[in-house]
């Protein structure tokens, strides 16, 4: 009797590229590629600025630069979350009252 070791793995095939994936997130959450501009904005900004920092060290410069990159990510993200409390607590409510009453 012969016997193989030739065990069938499963396949998983990747139904969403990173692009779908991104753009079905940003329908979801519209302030997610705000905070991604804004943050791809602020490293721009600062390394285009880095030649003409004058003396403030490199340090010093990078520490500004990376916490006016994560004000925007946060700031995103709080506007967003609050926009979804907004939606789903002011809104719907008032949509299921209003299905109510054309009942």
């Amino acid at each position: 009797m012969s016997s193989s070791n030739t065990a069938i793995l499963p396949t998983f095939t990747n139904d969403d590229s990173q692009t779908s994936k991104l753009l079905r997130k940003s329908k979801e959450s519209p302030f997610v590629p705000i905070g991604i501009a804004g943050f791809a904005a602020v490293v721009g900004y600062g390394l285009f600025k880095l030649k003409s920092r004058g003396n403030t060290k490199m340090s010093v410069h990078l520490i500004h630069m990376r916490v006016a990159a994560q004000s925007c990510v946060v700031g995103a993200m709080t506007i967003g979350v609050l926009y979804s409390m907004y939606r789903e607590y002011i809104v719907k409510p008032k949509e299921n009252a209003k299905a109510v009453a054309e009942k």
